[in-house]
C-alpha cells in the first residue's frame, strides 16, 4: 500500500463525516420546520357600531367606531404574542381616526379570541374629497370603511420564543348607515382581512 493511499483515508473519512453531519442537521431542521411552521393568524370583523361620524366641520372630522374582530390562531403546536398592537380607522386610503394602542395580547394553540376597539374620538383634519365622499355614502346608505391593524408578533413553540416580526393587517369593512343612526349598524357581508407578516 503506498503512503499517499494511507495519507489520503483519515481526510476522506473527516470529509464524509461532516457531510454526514451536515445532511442529518439539515433533515432535522427541515423536519422540526414542518411541523412546528407557523401559520398566519386569522382576523375577521364580525360586528361594527358608530358612535359618530361628523363630516359637518370641515377640514376637521369626528368619528368614533367600535369593531368586534374574531383573532383566531389556526397553529396546532404554536402560541402567538401580539405586542405594540394598534389600530385604526381609514376610508380612501386616508386615516380618519387616530391610532389606538391596544392591550398586549397573548393567543394560545388552536384558541379564538374576540376583541372590540373603540377608535376615534378626536378630530382629525381630513381632505375636501373624503369629507364629501363620505357624506356622499352616508345618504346613499351604503359606508366602506377599512381598519387596520398593526404590531408586532412574536411565535412561541414550547419553550422557544421567536424574535419579532412586522403585523399589518387590513379589514375592508361595507356598512349600511344611514345619516344620523347612532349604534350597532348591519355588515353587508364578512370577509376575512388581509394578513401580513
Amino acid at each position: 500500500m503506498s503512503k499517499d493511499k494511507v495519507s489520503g483515508d483519515p481526510r476522506r473519512a473527516v470529509c464524509t463525516g461532516i457531510t454526514i453531519f451536515l445532511l442529518l442537521a439539515g433533515v432535522t431542521l427541515l423536519v422540526l420546520w414542518l411541523v412546528y411552521r407557523p401559520h398566519k393568524p386569522r382576523f375577521t370583523v364580525i360586528g361594527a357600531a358608530v358612535y359618530d361620524l361628523n363630516t359637518t366641520t370641515p377640514p376637521l372630522m369626528s368619528t368614533t367606531v367600535q369593531f368586534s374582530v374574531l383573532i383566531k390562531n389556526p397553529n396546532r403546536r404554536v402560541s402567538i404574542y401580539y405586542d405594540r398592537f394598534s389600530a385604526f380607522v381609514s376610508y380612501r386610503n386616508q386615516a380618519i381616526t387616530p391610532q389606538v394602542l391596544l392591550p398586549p395580547l397573548y393567543q394560545e394553540k388552536r384558541s379564538s379570541v374576540s376583541v372590540s376597539p373603540v377608535i376615534g374620538g378626536t378630530p382629525l383634519p381630513v381632505s375636501v374629497e373624503v369629507s364629501n365622499g363620505l357624506a356622499m355614502d352616508e345618504a346613499y346608505g351604503v359606508v366602506g370603511l377599512r381598519l387596520i391593524f398593526q404590531g408586532r408578533v412574536r411565535w412561541k413553540a414550547g419553550a422557544i420564543k421567536t424574535a419579532h416580526y412586522g403585523l399589518y393587517v387590513k379589514c375592508d369593512v361595507l356598512m349600511g348607515l344611514k345619516k344620523g343612526l347612532v349604534g350597532q349598524v348591519p355588515l353587508l357581508g364578512v370577509t376575512p382581512c388581509d394578513v401580513d407578516l
